[in-house]
């Protein structure tokens, strides 16, 4: 019987440790377990800020676009209108200088009439 008492004492021993064990394991998930949750409330703050800042650039970019796009369309525009000033005055002068040279040479004819 005393061999009995001892088997179960050294069963009970054995039985405490590993419920000892098991509850330390469990203490330690649970550590990790706070720590992992901790992490991923920083994640998830860093997400928000990071989507709030990438939208507020893609809101800074599509205006800049649009401005862009509107700077481009006046700078053509104004080219387009410059090339016509030109041509316009270049026309002009075409047109001067055959009045001045007509008006020459009739100047010239009258001198030589006279």
């Amino acid at each position: 019987m005393a061999q009995q008492a001892a088997a179960l004492q050294t069963y009970n021993n054995e039985l405490v440790k590993c419920i000892e064990d098991l509850y330390h394991s469990r203490d330690e998930d649970d550590r990790q377990t706070r720590d992992e949750e901790a992490e991923k409330d920083r994640v998830q703050h860093d997400v928000r800020v990071l989507t709030e800042k990438l939208s507020r650039l893609n809101e800074s970019l599509a205006q800049r676009y649009a401005k862009r796009a509107t700077l481009d369309r006046t700078i053509a525009e104004s080219e387009a209108a410059y090339s016509k000033i030109l041509e316009s005055s270049q026309a002009q002068l075409s047109i001067l200088k055959q009045e001045a040279g007509s008006h020459s040479k009739a100047s010239e004819s009258r001198r030589k009439e006279q």
